[in-house]
């Protein structure tokens, strides 16, 4: 069996945490793992990290590598989307990988999962995953459902219909209901929430694209690389209106556990322990006579006072303030940010690179500061910039800088000066983190303002 993990989604039901350029898969929500790293562990009592399967994108390849790392599964595939096609195109390329590079025949047996869920406990899980795999050797479209205990509207559903083997036949999807067909889903006893995992074998999912999706499936069989020239060419659509909704071979299981796909704050605040007045409380956060509220603290003191039933989430440039109930409207924020041309929409202050990292802690007129972090052993780009010059300030580490024809070591509490139109370049050569603070003088201080070079070696 092959674990194909779904890693390249950009959500913005998180927002202010999660962002176009750090999305909830990476965010550590309800411990010291990621969403992702919680993923690729819970299938490591079952397959080797070398069954595993990562799909994302290039923007997002250091992130992964670093889950990775902290879930020691580095054996792990990594395989990156050329453009984003959503989810029956991802699919049909990690089948066509697994054929044509780790040399899989039809037989093999894939499983299909989001990357952001939250599942537990692992053990129940991986019985019913057993019995999943049990259905796909039948021939089927495996889906897992899971019984609803509330009437949920920020989920799809799948009608269950007659009994098959260990599940049953699926009768239909139902989009995300309002609260009256929700409640009459409950009261009905057939309807499950629609969890986004499927389960089938290669030869089973390529049969069923040629029937339903005959242009994904001409693309996929032309073999992996062809596909992958050609993949921007395929439409754009998920895995349940491309298959599932069709397929008269689903079947759907339903499974018994815990399952929270953390798609607001309001599923968010349904995970997080408790407080004796139900509040869900994370950083520096005072609560006075409030219940039933979350405060999630990032960079700053929160006091809330008299506070009841209502969403607090910030950041240390966004604070989100919002009644229970109505998280589900802050894609409709996002929207409105894009529209405006904000950047917080996309960007956090803190970037993660190849590196390390930077966090951006001012910003005026004519000038921006930023603390940088570099990896032991990484370097930046060697660069040049028209319009600021740039002066560099060691916190802590060593640094090897490059500054035109000049390279010099700098330990703490030494600084450089980068004119403007000079090529440079900033190394950590030492075992330790380098940090150091950069204060940006210019007239435009765009991060598209940095011309890229190679140096004598050939690196970038």
């Amino acid at each position: 069996m092959k674990v194909i993990i779904l890693a390249g989604g950009g959500g913005s039901r998180l927002f202010p945490l999660s962002r176009t350029r750090f999305p909830k898969q990476f965010l550590k929500l309800n411990g010291e793992y990621s969403l992702l790293a919680q993923t690729i562990l819970r299938f490591l009592p079952i397959v080797r990290p070398c069954d595993i399967v990562i799909v994302t994108n290039q923007e997002y390849i250091h992130h992964v590598r670093t889950e990775l790392i902290a879930a020691k599964a580095n054996e792990a595939h990594i395989l990156l989307e050329p453009a984003a096609r959503n989810t029956a195109p991802a699919v049909a390329f990690a089948a066509r990988y697994c054929l044509d590079v780790l040399g899989c025949d039809a037989n093999e047996i894939l499983y299909v999962t989001p990357s952001d869920h939250i599942i537990r406990p692992v053990k129940a899980f991986n019985e019913n995953l057993l019995q999943a795999i049990g259905l796909a050797k039948m021939g089927k479209i495996v889906t897992l459902g899971v019984q609803p205990d509330h009437p949920e509207t920020g989920y799809g559903y799948i009608q269950a219909g007659e009994a098959f083997s260990s599940g049953f036949c699926v009768q239909s999807f139902r989009e995300k209901p309002d609260q009256e067909t929700a409640e009459s889903y409950l009261a009905a006893g057939n309807y499950y929430w629609n969890s986004g995992m499927f389960t089938f074998t290669i030869g089973c999912f390529m049969s069923e694209l040629a029937k339903y999706q005959m242009e994904i499936y001409g693309l996929a069989e032309a073999g992996w690389n062809q596909m992958g020239e050609s993949f921007a060419e395929m439409p754009s659509i998920s895995l349940d209106y491309a298959i599932a909704e069709k397929s008269k071979e689903l079947v759907m299981l339903p499974i018994t556990v815990e399952w929270n796909d953390i798609g607001s704050w309001d599923a968010i605040y349904d995970v997080l322990p408790k407080d004796r007045d139900a509040n869900a409380l994370q950083g520096d956060c005072i609560p006075i006579e409030c219940s039933n509220t979350l405060i999630l603290a990032h960079s700053r003191l929160i006091g809330g006072i008299g506070l009841e039933d209502i969403l607090v989430v910030e950041t240390d440039d966004v604070i989100v303030v919002a009644k229970k109930g109505e998280s589900q409207k802050v894609k409709d924020l996002v929207t409105q940010l894009k529209e405006r041309g904000r950047i917080e929409a996309d960007e956090p202050r803190t970037l993660y690179y190849p590196w390390g990292y930077c966090t951006v802690l001012g910003v005026g007129l004519g000038y921006k500061m930023k603390k940088i972090v570099v990896n032991p052993g990484e370097m930046l780009s060697l660069q040049m910039h028209y319009h600021r010059s740039e002066h560099w300030i060691v916190i802590s580490g060593t640094a090897k800088v490059i500054i035109g024809e000049s390279e010099q070591l700098l330990h703490e509490n030494e600084s450089a000066f980068v004119p403007q139109n000079t090529i440079h370049r900033l190394e950590n050569p030492g075992k330790l983190p380098l940090q150091l603070i950069e204060v940006q003088n210019g007239s435009y201080l765009g991060e598209d303002d940095s011309i890229r070079f190679s140096d004598k070696y050939g690196r970038p």
